[in-house]
């Protein structure tokens, strides 16, 4: 298994203005998808004859047809069955991809809940047709019709997978065990020095969700949704963390490296690190912490100028296919998003560790989506900061 992952690192300037833009004149309104009022475009009610290939726009890991390792290929199947061509482009950032899909040159993207909103608002992202995706109907319907995939009940994309940010902690020292993201915040000073963080704006996020549990009067109740107060107090928890973290994290090895080694013992993580520290003598465990966590659900999206559109849904449907799926989620470190996929994987554990179809679990996973003015809570007497300013503070966390 491979895990290639490192979202929202710091922006270039047009995705910042993207972002800004996303929040401000192109977007008005209310209601759970955040007021966006996305370009008046149309999903195709058919399909023509394949065009002989599609471009793709994704994560490291999810498109693999053997060149990396000759064990792990699902493309080479899906281009003989479908006679589509696949070429990949693999993206480093969230960034990376809006500014890809923006040239019109790649017919569809992997796309993270930090940049669907970005590209559903600019117009880069067509809506979706989910009867032409006959795959679609096995997917959770946990993942389906969210606010980072759908508007107004318009869906953008087909679900690819979901994981889970977990406090992970050194089992020896760290007791007793915790329960609360209290470790890596207000009880930081217990192991200053050893504390770790993911490296990303988004990480406001997480001190948001833990003062909507632990500071209820500042009415927190979507973490990327932050007016002023609210992210000014998500700044400031995250300013007196800081003086306890040892290393901010964006490289899974280096994680790992750092609990093996000790100089880290308690922070945030994923599943698929926990397991491989483990596996490499770390003595870690992972837990969803009782006030809940943050996480990624990445979605397929179709570009509204797609050259080769029929390849674009036939792959769509394919990566969704309970044994490409189950691959892709083994593969990268998932959970995966078609719930025929558990009876496929070659570790038949893994839909139990990854918590495939526990949606009670996800429903305390609070998903990366895109900070935008218009309040993604739905309040209209408010406007709440935008990614732009959260890139800006975390710069500012950091040092």
């Amino acid at each position: 298994m491979r895990l290639h992952r490192s979202l929202l690192t710091a922006a270039a300037v047009s995705g910042l203005l993207l972002v800004t833009a996303c929040g401000s004149a192109d977007q008005a309104g209310s209601g759970k998808s955040g007021g966006l009022h996305p370009p008046a475009l149309k999903a195709p009610t058919s399909l023509g004859a394949p065009e002989g290939q599609v471009n793709l726009v994704a994560w490291a890991g999810y498109v693999e047809d053997g060149s990396n390792d000759p064990k792990v290929d699902w493309v080479t199947a899906f281009e003989k069955q479908t006679g589509c061509q696949v070429n990949a482009k693999t993206a480093a950032t969230s960034d990376e991809m809006v500014a890809l899909m923006k040239t019109g040159e790649y017919d569809a993207v992997s796309a993270s809940g930090d940049a669907s909103l970005r590209l559903i608002a600019a117009g880069d992202a067509a809506p979706v047709n989910t009867a032409l995706v006959p795959n679609y109907a096995d997917v959770f319907a946990g993942l389906k019709n969210k606010e980072w995939n759908s508007v107004k009940g318009v869906s953008y994309g087909i679900p690819h997978g979901r994981g889970a940010n977990l406090l992970m902690y050194d089992k020896k020292k760290v007791t007793p065990a915790p329960d609360s993201w209290s470790a890596v915040f207000d009880k930081a000073s217990a192991h200053s020095g050893k504390v770790t963080a993911y490296d990303s704006p988004i990480y406001l996020a997480d001190a948001a969700l833990y003062l909507k549990a632990t500071e209820p009067e500042l009415g927190i109740t979507n973490p990327y949704a932050l007016d002023q107060k609210q992210f000014d107090a998500s700044v400031e928890l995250l300013k007196a963390q800081n003086k306890h973290v040892g290393e901010y994290w964006s490289d899974y090895l280096k994680e790992i490296s750092a609990f093996k080694s000790g100089d880290s013992v308690v922070g945030t993580s994923w599943q698929v690190i926990a397991n491989l520290a483990k596996a490499e003598g770390a003595e870690v465990e992972a837990v969803l912490p009782k006030e809940g966590s943050t996480g990624w659900s990445d979605t397929w999206m179709v570009s509204a100028k797609a050259k080769h559109p029929t390849c674009a849904y036939k792959w769509l449907d394919w990566i969704v296919s309970p044994k490409a799926n189950a691959q892709v989620a083994e593969y990268f470190g998932e959970a995966p998003a078609n719930a025929k996929s558990c009876a496929e994987t070659a570790d038949k554990a893994h839909c139990a560790t990854f918590h495939a179809s526990d949606e009670a679990y996800w429903k305390n996973v609070h998903f990366w989506t895109t900070p935008i003015e218009q309040c993604l809570d739905g309040r209209t007497d408010a406007t709440c900061v935008p990614y732009a300013k959260w890139v800006q503070a975390w710069n500012e966390i950091k040092g």
